[in-house]
């Protein structure tokens, strides 16, 4: 077994350097000409990596299709930006340490990750009106509201503070009359639940050759309905609405998820 989870790891050395050898300078050229394939290079690259790492995704639901868009999840693992990259366009949003992260901040800079300095809260506004320009330029934006990943067995409270994107975006010149928001909820199955989570002080490396030792790691992406946030709506308010509407989506995979465990034994 430890020689086949060698090979295993050998392998995906392998086809990691090959992959990303071969598509980042096609992503530089795009994101440096400004180019549509700057959005759907990274769709075909997290695709690549979710097959190599193993990853078996459930979508329920849909993406809006409306503009401006921003997506609103809880947070579980660095594989959530593999998961829900390989289902389509989207742009996140992530600590600024991130950007000076080995490699994947290089990889999160291409993808044209908006990087918010959490400690420094005078900063919150021009991060808004970043994700702002964003959402008006088309993309599909991805906030992770707790700030944090967790254990993946609960979520926790949502923060509001860039959910004031939405309010950024109708104040800029030329903004949207209105922004739909969309809630979005990421779970493991059980048995991942022991591999998949990545939070408080767990190394990158160590965690890697975990998920690559486990072989297969079973996710669900489950989509809810988009609200409309339009002149007079309250930020913390549609925040509330957007964390208790991730916790039902989350209960209602864990309930079906715990049904057919007990009809399998």
């Amino acid at each position: 077994m430890a020689a086949f989870h060698m090979l295993r790891q050998i392998w995906f050395a392998f086809a990691f350097t090959l992959v990303t050898g071969l598509l980042l300078p096609f992503q530089m050229v795009a994101v440096w000409a400004k180019r549509p394939a700057a959005l759907r290079i990274p769709v075909l690259y997290h695709r690549c990596l979710a097959r190599l790492l193993g990853l078996s995704v459930t979508v329920d639901g849909d993406p809006a299709h409306d503009r401006p868009l921003l997506i609103v999840s809880n947070h579980i693992s660095w594989l959530d930006i593999i998961v829900l990259s390989s289902r389509g366009p989207l742009t996140f949003v992530a600590k600024s340490e991130v950007a000076g992260w080995p490699l994947l901040g290089l990889l999160a800079k291409l993808q044209q990750t908006v990087f918010v300095d959490r400690e420094r809260k005078l900063k919150s506004r021009t991060t808004a009106e970043e994700i702002a320009g964003r959402m008006l330029a088309g993309h599909a934006v991805v906030l992770f509201a707790e700030g944090t990943s967790s254990d993946g067995s609960t979520v926790l409270p949502f923060r509001s503070a860039l959910v004031g994107a939405a309010t950024a975006a109708m104040a800029a010149d030329g903004g949207a009359a209105a922004v739909f928001v969309q809630p979005l909820a990421i779970s493991y199955s059980q048995s991942s639940r022991r591999v998949a989570p990545w939070y408080g002080d767990m190394e990158f490396f160590p965690h890697l050759l975990s998920v690559l030792r486990a072989g297969r790691i079973e996710t669900r992406i489950s989509w809810g309905a988009p609200l409309v946030f339009g002149q007079g709506s309250n930020r913390k308010d549609v925040t509330h609405r957007l964390e208790q509407s991730v916790r039902d989506l989350r209960a209602t995979h864990d309930t079906a998820t715990a049904s057919v465990t007990g009809q399998a034994a």
